[in-house]
């Protein structure tokens, strides 16, 4: 009589276990065939594959070589269905402009300056839909140093009588601390 729930129970377990198995084998041969056609892109010449993910290694292939055709195929893909792939897409293509913005160097700054503002967009971009991604915020902190960004208001423009007076700064034994 014992032994009838126990091999229920573990009948039930093989049960479980086969379809998780089944599950990671599915899983698996999708993975082999999205890296096999990964392959395929990123070799030159290749033509433009299916699959998102092979789309995103095909542009990436030729950004390598061309900034233009990269750019344009890295665009379609900022639009694709896939949220990872679209982040992704977002990502390198700021590393294409600020790669492209880089290897001007500084005597162009003016070509380059258009580029760097590019990156930073994009990066922006993708730290909206990923807060946590560390590399864009490394990367748009780069582009920041390279083109700051000044906040300039109304208080900051000097006036025709002189510059404001603020109470705060001009008062007699005043301290600076926060209550």
């Amino acid at each position: 009589m014992r032994r009838l729930p126990v091999h229920g129970a573990f009948a039930a377990l093989a049960l479980v276990l086969g379809l998780i198995a089944a599950a990671q084998a599915w899983r698996l041969e999708q993975a082999l065939r999205v890296a096999q056609e990964t392959g395929q892109a990123r070799a030159p010449g290749a033509a433009r594959p299916d699959s998102e993910p092979a789309r995103l290694a095909y542009a990436l292939a030729l950004g390598r070589d061309n900034y233009d055709a990269g750019a344009t195929a890295l665009k379609e893909l900022t639009t694709a269905a896939d949220a990872q792939v679209r982040r992704d897409a977002l990502y390198d293509l700021a590393n294409l402009h600020l790669r492209a913005a880089l290897r001007n160097g500084a005597e162009e700054a003016v070509r380059s300056l258009p580029m760097i503002e590019l990156a930073k967009q994009n990066y922006r971009q993708v730290l909206h839909e990923d807060p946590d991604d560390w590399d864009a915020r490394y990367n748009l902190e780069r582009a920041l140093w390279l083109a700051p960004e000044f906040d300039i208001g109304a208080d900051d423009i000097e006036r025709p009588n002189g510059p404001r007076e603020r109470a705060a700064t001009t008062m007699q034994s005043s301290q600076g601390d926060l209550p």
